[in-house]
This record gives structure tokens, C-alpha cells and sequence, in this order.
């Protein structure tokens, strides 16, 4: 009978790493298709007022977001130099606010509707004639839950 040796240690045996850029190829595909890009770009020059409480929007995904402010150089050929509302990546009216809010709801589902807030970023300087009427706008179509977005001001500023 033949005698069996054992020529080494008997260890465990190194981790193959070939299969690794396997796996962080998948990772990065998956965030890659899972994050979700800012949808529009803002066409109005915005300098927020200053506040002395400032609270942060629960969550985001249940904001639409309205601005008000005078155009960027590059638009002001077109749309001049006075305060304009921006809904989504075009200029709007008083009046399309109505049609903004519904499809904004149809985004969202059922049980989030009523969660809704909608969030006015308008430029210090903007006059409130014109958020008055966004406010007026908004009570005809029931949305109640309005924020105004706002920087935290310094000890000396208010």
C-alpha cells in the first residue's frame, strides 16, 4: 500500500478576485438607473429672502416647485427683463398654474396627494403682486400647503 503525504500546509485558499469588477460593474449600473436626475433647469435669477426660522422640507418627492424671478441674460431677449413664473423649464401664467398642480397630483399616488406642498422660490426683489396672485391661484385649486423657500439669515441682516 502506497503511503499519501502532504506536501504543505493545508490552508484555505485565496479569494479569486476575477469576478469583482463583475460586481462593481453591476453596482454602479444599478444607482446609475435608479437615481433620478434633476428634471429642469431654472430660467429665472433667484436671490432667496432671508429668514430667521428656516424649516427644511420633509420630503422633496411630494414638492412642486414654482419660481418667480426675472429672467437669465440669456432669455431677457425674449421674455424682457420683468418677473417672470417659471413652472417646469418654461415661462407660464397665473393662468397654467392650475394645469401645473393637476398634472403635478397625477404624479404622485393616492395616498401621497394629500401630502402635497407646493414650494414658491421667488426672488427678493419680486413683487408680491405677483405671489399674491400664485397664492390665489393656488387656493382655487385646493393646494392649501404652500412654502416659501427662504436662506438662513446672518446675526446682522434682519
Amino acid at each position: 500500500m502506497a503511503k499519501f503525504s502532504r506536501k504543505g500546509k493545508g490552508g484555505v485558499p485565496e479569494l479569486s478576485t476575477s469576478s469583482l469588477a463583475d460586481i462593481v460593474f453591476m453596482i454602479l449600473l444599478f444607482f446609475m438607473l435608479t437615481t433620478s436626475m434633476r428634471q429642469g433647469e431654472k430660467k429665472v435669477t433667484l436671490k432667496m429672502p432671508g429668514a430667521s426660522e428656516i424649516a427644511k422640507l420633509e420630503r422633496k418627492d411630494l414638492a412642486a416647485y414654482i419660481y418667480v424671478g426675472t429672467p437669465i441674460p440669456s432669455e431677457q431677449g425674449k421674455y424682457g427683463t420683468d418677473a417672470r413664473i417659471q413652472l417646469n423649464d418654461s415661462f407660464r401664467s397665473v393662468d397654467d398654474i392650475r394645469d401645473f398642480i393637476a398634472a403635478e397630483r397625477e404624479t404622485l399616488s393616492e395616498a401621497d396627494r394629500q401630502f402635497m406642498t407646493v414650494s414658491i422660490k421667488a426672488d427678493e426683489n419680486v413683487r408680491m403682486g405677483i405671489v399674491t396672485d400664485i397664492k390665489q391661484e393656488l387656493r382655487r385649486t385646493s393646494a392649501l400647503k404652500i412654502m416659501y423657500a427662504a436662506r438662513k439669515a446672518g446675526a446682522g441682516e434682519l
